[in-house]
């Protein structure tokens, strides 16, 4: 979490006396004030700029190939991911997704979900600016009899209508909402098809029949940080401040965010960095590297465990490192009563996972299945850029959905294998190619039952072939 300096705690009674009247001229913060804000800002601020990336992508920049369609409209895949789908980390491989990027400056909008049937796993996870997974519409929540569920913005004060099943309320106006439907196997893509086509999104005023409003002033969109300067460009934070525009500050944020504003980092504004000193550009380079070095040691101490890095602001109870770390481990993930995801970036002796150098296995005993309400699968990424690998197989993942294909051992366990070559005829049923080159799997832990969330249920090692 992080800490208030002396300093910075000088500087926020500085900005109340100034708005009280004194008429007092603003103090130029030195580079160690900078240096230290700035850490403050980019732990706080990277899940946006990471959250805007795959909003841009998908909904605004036409030209990108990962463009998806407008706001406000349910965007559906009838279709698994695959390596051609770059938009986001760790992207899951298991059920066809639905994508919803909502603007809600000028009305709610509401969201109709159509019945499923009561073993289909589906899932509505509600998403605002800031990452917070404020709500969730979806079998465990809502149920699977559908509905139909208003999405009003933090700024909405109207009436809600007749035959609305939930309110939601998100504390940003715009929000990325992640839609998943279960897919049991090949021969079921027609289902999901037809479950997806049901799915709708529309404003109130046309839910209700009544003239909308006036419309919202349109947006000047501002381009995102490639993937590749995230981490460095002091760009980072004018789109950080781009987006504080749709973010009205919270009650418990005021400090911070009045913290933020006296290095610069304010709604709207435009932070002119090629006038800045050395000395002060420094201060906020440095800034960023630290927080970037905060963000790293909590990844290396997680142990590959992150289910407490998602979740509702209230859960996360100002624990920003560990939103930024959820961030780059694998945006958009879901709170932990919804799903776990456990992590393998080592084997059981410590070492890194790397396809050129071994061969893997994970094994499940008999009767040591995942405990699950929904279903497992175990899905291969490669580093560092955290994307599925192409492999000649086409096969990107194992999960409990294929256990009729799978070959169990001769004890009714299940060994499968993660190596770069084939197992053998008599093993590939059951081999997740490698790349030849270091890599990284995500378990996923649909609906975990208890004795996973409470940690009586120890999810297996990887093992190294010897």
């Amino acid at each position: 979490m992080m800490k208030k300096t002396f300093c910075s705690a000088l500087l926020v009674l500085f900005l109340v006396s100034m708005g009280s009247g004194t008429g007092r001229a603003q103090s130029t913060p030195s580079p160690a004030e900078v240096r230290a804000i700035a850490k403050e800002a980019y732990i706080y601020g990277f899940p946006m700029v990471q959250a805007y990336l795959t909003m841009y992508a998908f909904s605004i920049d036409k030209s990108n190939s990962q463009y998806k369609g407008p706001f406000n409209a349910p965007l559906s895949f009838a279709r698994v991911f695959t390596p051609e789908d770059t938009a986001f980390v760790t992207p899951n491989s298991d059920t066809p997704y639905t994508f919803l990027s909502l603007d809600l400056r000028a009305e709610p909008i509401v969201i109709t979900i159509p019945p499923v049937e009561k073993n289909r796993y589906w899932v509505f996870q509600m998403m605002d600016l800031y990452t917070f997974n404020f709500d969730y519409i979806g079998m465990r929540t809502t149920g699977n009899k559908g509905g139909t569920f208003l999405v009003a913005g933090p700024l909405w004060k109207g009436t809600v209508p007749p035959g609305i099943t939930k309110v939601l309320r998100p504390e940003t106006e715009f929000i990325n909402v992640v839609g998943r439907t279960q897919l049991f196997n090949a021969a079921d893509l027609e289902n999901v098809k037809k479950i997806q086509a049901k799915y709708k999104a529309q404003p109130l005023s046309a839910f209700w029949g009544k003239p909308a409003p006036p419309a919202a002033p349109a947006i000047d969109w501002i381009r995102p940080v490639p993937p590749r300067e995230m981490r460095t460009s002091l760009y980072f934070f004018n789109v950080m401040n781009f987006l504080l525009q749709f973010c009205p500050t919270q009650h418990s944020e005021t400090e911070l965010r009045a913290r933020f504003a006296s290095i610069g980092i304010a709604p709207g504004k435009t932070i002119d960095f090629n006038s800045l000193s050395p000395e002060m550009t420094a201060g906020w380079v440095a800034g960023m590297a630290n927080g970037q070095k905060e963000i790293d040691a909590r990844r290396a101490a997680s142990g590959g465990n992150i289910s407490n890095f998602f979740g509702t602001r209230a859960f996360l109870h100002g624990d920003y490192v560990a939103r930024a770390t959820g961030a780059q481990m694998g945006i958009g993930a879901n709170s932990k009563e919804e799903a776990l995801y456990p992590l393998y970036e080592k084997d059981a002796d410590g070492q890194a996972l790397d396809g050129s150098k071994a061969r893997y296995t994970l094994h499940f005993a008999k009767g040591l299945f995942p405990p699950v309400n929904a279903f497992w699968s175990l899905t291969l990424y490669n580093l560092p850029q955290q994307l599925l690998v192409k492999n000649p197989i086409n096969r990107y993942l194992i999960n409990s959905p294929m256990m009729p294909d799978l070959k169990l051992d001769s004890d009714g366990g299940l060994t499968m294998y993660i190596q770069a070559d084939s197992p053998g005829k008599d093993r590939e049923a059951n081999w997740l190619p490698a790349p030849k080159a270091p890599f990284m799997l995500a378990m996923r832990y649909y609906l975990p039952k208890q004795e996973l969330l409470d940690g009586s249920w120890k999810s297996p090692q990887v093992q190294r072939v010897k």
